[in-house]
């Protein structure tokens, strides 16, 4: 796992420039760098060496020298490719998975990625065309940005990298902010800094003389196949993982694996047999996963290193951590993320984890609400809106937001698993005009996309494209790399998801179970108290520390310095009201005080 960073110009120093902006991400690759500097370009590279120990530095050249290849990432069938080429005349120098894109990119073109299996970012530079390459993977595991302008083009695994020249106009995208207090992060191509945008997962781009090129590649459907049994999807799906699990575990260092009390990760951890599996916990038992990540440890006959974060430690690196995010997060559990992916840095150069199983195997408990729910969707619809707008000022109580959310069809309400703030909630707290758009016009195309779906894989679709890149990938990337850390995601494997997205919901909610015919897989491998436990997340106590008084005042000394962009009257009642009991506030107040430490960190103190 690496960073790279490059630029397209015809600045002096670009050497110094690109050195510059390498050292700004040399989390991402502690042990060594590489360049490429010519009249035209600036091609950097940072390198956590994973495979190839001793040979496998960057850039890596083609056989005539006039292409070259920097990459972020691992390619699991780099071997099958590499026979293949060689098999076509390609000489190899190395023995690093990234050769096998410079030559298959001479030897097939763009065509090369329908052939990858992996995760990756990469850029290919030929010396003679000027023509810059480069690719984001299928589902957005790596990342890559790019800064472009009418006389400038950079990219990089991090926004940070930009900072380090001295063309870049760091400027905040205020537009952002609205469809983050919805989403809690930041969400499609634009970020939150002017001209910077995010390469969408499953595209390319080229760039040539100053024009800019973005094509899609791939795109994810859900096509069920209800020609096979249970029993016959069952027997795929456990092949398809075991394959999945051993092809993730190849490499030159020691893997281990995080570990939660959910199926997803107790799955991985003992199917891929690693010796040392890692957790996060709190002092608070309602919320720590650590308990049961020993019992689990112990049975399978793996050690497991744990860590308990006291609410000191978290508020003590939550600023860092939102730097190191590059753009605001307001998933509390990303916090704990950091933390796992420290002790997990000082014992293992690569860990396997769980993202991805949820959103391709059905596990969020929301899945299973078109099945417990259904008898009130019987209610005809223009009922149903009405009994909404008479209980909306009652919304946010429990049983009144339960009718006031089935009183919108899934299209209008459902963005994902986070929803912060209505678009009339935003309004009253944001003390500048809302731009005319909404949520619904970043979903929209999406939902058009999936109306031939059932509900539940409608779901499915929006969190694949909205909630699983925007926070659950993000978060997997920064927080691990900013611990030198290599994190893979054994779910979100090309070979199986192309089977995977053809279950039939039948077989994902059943038996008042999401995630069914998973669980029934990962029964043969787990206890039951593992296989059907209950989907949680990653728990963080956040709810009960704002009601005490540190935090309490932390975040209202904060608010009260927001007038920039919130009414603090206004902000600061949420947080009053969350103190005093009346309401749980403690998502939208996270999602504020999130945006204004990263707001801090990016634009007061840099």
């Amino acid at each position: 796992m690496c960073g790279i960073v490059g630029f397209i110009d015809k600045s002096e120093n670009k050497k110094k420039t690109i050195k510059d902006m390498a050292d700004l991400i040399k989390h991402r690759g502690p042990d060594s760098d590489g360049f490429f500097v010519d009249d035209d370009a600036a091609l950097g590279f940072r390198r956590l060496s994973i495979i190839d120990l001793e040979g496998g530095d960057q850039p890596i050249y083609n056989e005539k020298k006039d292409k070259l290849v920097f990459m972020n990432g691992e390619i699991y069938n780099y071997q099958e490719l590499k026979n293949e080429l060689i098999k076509k005349g390609h000489k190899f120098s190395t023995k690093a998975d990234t050769e096998v894109l410079i030559h298959g990119y001479e030897e097939y073109g763009v065509d090369i990625l329908s052939m990858l299996r992996g995760m990756f970012a990469f850029v290919i530079y030929d010396t003679k065309t000027k023509e810059l390459f480069g690719a984001r993977d299928f589902y957005g595991i790596k990342p890559l940005y790019y800064y472009v302008t009418d006389y400038e083009f950079m990219y990089g695994s991090e926004i940070k990298s930009f900072l380090g020249h001295p063309n870049f106009e760091k400027e905040l995208n205020r537009d952002m902010l609205e469809d983050y207090l919805t989403f809690q992060y930041s969400v499609g191509e634009d970020t939150f800094f002017k001209n910077v945008y995010k390469l969408r997962p499953g595209h390319y781009f080229k760039y040539k003389n100053g024009k800019l090129i973005i094509e899609e590649y791939y795109s994810l459907r859900f096509d069920q196949d209800n020609s096979k049994s249970e029993e016959e999807w069952k027997e795929i799906i456990r092949n398809l993982l075991e394959d999945t699990v051993k092809a993730h575990k190849v490499s030159d260092v020691e893997v281990g694996s995080f570990l939660s009390s959910g199926v997803d990760s107790s799955f991985i951890a003992t199917a891929s047999k690693v010796d040392k599996t890692f957790t996060v916990g709190w002092d608070n038992k309602n919320y720590s996963e650590i308990d049961y990540a020993k019992d689990l440890s112990k049975m399978i006959g793996v050690k497991n290193i744990s860590k308990k974060i006291s609410k000191k430690e978290y508020f003590d690196n939550f600023s860092n951590i939102q730097y190191m995010m590059d753009e605001p997060l307001a998933d509390p559990s990303a916090i704990a993320l950091y933390f796992v992916a420290n002790i997990a840095s000082n014992n293992v150069k690569v860990a396997l984890s769980g993202e991805g199983a949820d959103e391709i195997f059905g596990g969020y408990n929301i899945y299973h609400e078109p099945y417990s729910v259904s008898w009130y969707y019987k209610i005809p619809y223009k009922i149903r809106r009405f009994l909404g707008a008479l209980v909306y000022p009652l919304r946010h109580h429990r049983g009144f937001n339960f009718i006031y959310r089935r009183s919108h069809n899934l299209e209008d309400r459902y963005v994902g698993n986070a929803f912060m703030f209505e678009p009339s909630e935003s309004k009253k707290i944001l003390n500048y005009r809302l731009k005319p758009t909404t949520y619904k016009d970043l979903t929209r195309m999406y939902y058009k996309k999936a109306r031939k779906y059932d509900d539940v894989t409608k779901m499915q679709y929006i969190d694949f494209n909205f909630w699983l890149i925007g926070d659950i990938l993000l978060k997997a990337d920064k927080m691990s790399m900013a611990n030198s850390l290599e994190v893979r995601v054994p779910f979100l494997d090309r070979v199986l998801i192309d089977t995977a997205r053809k279950i039939p919901t039948k077989y994902k909610i059943k038996d008042g179970k999401t995630k069914y015919l998973f669980r029934e897989v990962a029964h043969d491998v787990l206890p039951e108290k593992w296989s059907n436990k209950k989907k949680l997340g990653f728990p963080v106590p956040i709810r009960e520390w704002l009601k005490e008084d540190d935090t309490y005042n932390l975040v209202k000394e904060t608010f009260l310095n927001a007038g920039e962009f919130f009414k603090p009257k206004k902000i600061i009642k949420l947080l009053d009201e969350h103190k005093k009991g009346k309401r749980d506030n403690s998502r939208k107040i996270w999602t504020i005080y999130s945006f204004l430490v990263w707001y801090d960190e990016y634009f007061m103190k840099r």
